[in-house]
């Protein structure tokens, strides 16, 4: 089936406009799905926050809060 034949068929089944299933993107389903690692979806917040962190004043980091860091990016 061609992405041309998939659009109209898509627009006929739920009555809207060939141009606006285009648009939206639909595809044909794949006979493999891809499979993802539940790690691929996770992201963590605390490290990537400290990437981004920028101190307005100057503080010294105490020994326990130097480890958490390192801990949080390893």
């Amino acid at each position: 089936m061609t992405q041309r034949e998939l659009n109209r068929n898509v627009a006929a089944a739920t009555g809207e406009s060939v141009r606006e299933i285009a648009r939206r993107g639909f595809v044909p389903l794949s006979p493999i799905p891809v499979e993802r690692e539940p790690e691929d979806f996770i992201l963590d917040w605390d490290a990537y926050d400290l990437e981004r962190n920028v101190a307005l004043v100057d503080q010294p980091q105490s020994e326990l809060s130097q480890k958490g860091a390192e801990a949080l990016c390893s």
